[in-house]
């Protein structure tokens, strides 16, 4: 995944949080198919929108508190943030259209 940041503990505040673009976040899992079936889609949209926002990627198997502080309770879990706050969320495989509608929302 060249286009889609990982971001561990120690990153997240500083690419996310404090970030001046919004941030598409996928919380995911080696082990979690529908976490890998979704992955190219985050890829694109890192692509196609890679001028107007960040989309990066946290292991809650490696960083579970993350997880845990953003109510993560089912992987895939997608947020947007915007000025460091959750603006829209996702849980499980979603269309691409949705995720850029809501892109598209954030950025407007």
């Amino acid at each position: 995944m060249g286009n889609v940041t990982e971001l561990n503990e120690s990153t997240f505040g500083a690419e996310v949080l404090q970030s001046t673009k919004p941030v598409l976040v996928d919380f995911w899992a080696p082990r979690c198919m529908p976490c890998r079936a979704i992955a190219p889609v985050m890829e694109q949209l890192a692509v196609e929108n890679a001028d107007s926002i960040k989309v990066v990627k946290i292991d809650v198997d490696q960083f579970p508190s993350l997880a845990v502080k953003y109510g993560v309770d089912a992987i895939p879990m997608i947020m947007l943030f915007k000025d460091g706050n959750v603006v829209e969320s996702f849980r499980g495989i979603q269309p691409k259209t949705r995720l850029q509608d809501a892109i598209d929302g954030a950025v407007a």
